[in-house]
């Protein structure tokens, strides 16, 4: 691959306007624990939408111009001299989130430890729609929630991409499950496991449900604080979309002024949960090639389908980007990079 290039959806600079189009940069070659993988589908994120404005720059750290995606599936054509879990020819799924590496390109360099192989029973872009969204499910439900056999979990926004794969691994845990949508949508989502169903547009979750163990935070807004009215004392809210918190700070070595930062602005919260015996958690997805080779098992098994709402066209990422940040997605959204 040396003096190739390939053509990539890049970002030029952070903020209002970043540039975003598509770039013919240099093909990557892969280091010594990295395997170096033709693109075949590319799973898309909110944060993917989010990078580019900067509001995550003193966390997440990118050479410019930089790549956008953090999520792949495709073949490996390449691996680094210590790589002993792939060989060319595997068709492997992997998220790079975290890592500094862009996927919404024709090739990407993906560190061994991210990747696994792909599930027999998915086509290229089921397999991508999956590493991000089925990882943090599983990091918030199994890792910080500690979910067990009849307890009882809150996964707002069921129809989207986190909430149809949440709902689905909570089933498999043996959890009681409630979630929010529409009323378009409360038949689907019932079908994927829910066991109560709240019309949020017709009804609050807090006057509905009590006695919970976990809520998972997927929305914004005064969502977060509202759940604690919900929980048992013991009761634990991990969220996917912030306030910011301390642990995390410390968990990234951050500075003491972002510490201190990121404890004001979960410092309300905090409250709320100790005052009633709850606690508090950000979770910051980190990708795992081991925990997505055991979902990958679930997924052969039949206890969890991926759920995708729209494919696009490479050439119409920047256009499936903007469908995500829509916010009206049922599932996932990927892009097709090219036919297998």
């Amino acid at each position: 691959m040396k003096n190739k290039t390939m053509k990539a959806l890049t970002f030029k600079r952070y903020g209002k306007s970043p540039e975003l189009g598509f770039d013919n940069i240099d093909c990557p070659a892969p280091a010594d624990n990295k395997i170096l993988v033709k693109v075949f589908a590319v799973g898309l994120n909110p944060i993917d939408n989010m990078i580019p404005t900067g509001i995550f720059k003193p966390v997440l750290h990118f050479k410019l111009p930089a790549t956008l995606g953090s999520d792949l599936a495709g073949v490996v054509i390449a691996v680094g001299s210590r790589v002993t879990r792939f060989k060319p020819g595997d068709e492997i799924f992997a998220s790079t989130f975290d890592t500094g590496i862009g996927s919404l390109a024709e090739f990407a360099v993906v560190p061994e430890r991210a990747a696994a192989i792909k599930p027999t029973n998915l086509d290229f872009v089921q397999a991508a729609s999956l590493p991000m969204v089925s990882l943090t499910c599983w990091q918030a439900l199994t890792e910080r929630a500690g979910l067990q056999p009849g307890q009882k979990v809150f996964i707002p926004a069921g129809s989207g991409g986190i909430g149809s794969f949440a709902i689905q691994l909570a089933k498999h845990l043996g959890a009681q499950v409630a979630t929010t949508t529409s009323t378009d949508n409360a038949g689907w989502v019932s079908h994927l496991g829910a066991d109560e169903v709240i019309d949020y547009k017709k009804q609050d979750f807090e006057n509905e449900l009590s006695g919970y163990d976990v809520v998972l935070g997927t929305i914004r807004g005064d969502s977060i604080e509202k759940s604690t009215q919900i929980l048992k004392p013991g009761g634990k809210i991990v969220s996917l979309i912030g306030p910011l918190d301390v642990a995390f700070a410390r968990s990234r070595r951050l500075n003491v002024l972002l510490r201190l930062v990121f404890g004001l602005m979960s410092r309300k919260i905090m409250r709320l949960t100790k005052k009633r015996g709850l606690s508090y958690s950000f979770l910051f997805v980190h990708p795992d090639g081991d925990q997505l080779a055991q979902i990958g098992k679930l997924i052969e098994a039949e206890q969890i389908r991926p759920v995708i709402d729209k494919v696009f066209p490479f050439i119409e990422a920047k256009e499936a980007l903007a469908y995500l940040g829509q916010g009206h997605a049922k599932g996932k959204v990927v892009v097709r990079m090219q036919e297998s």
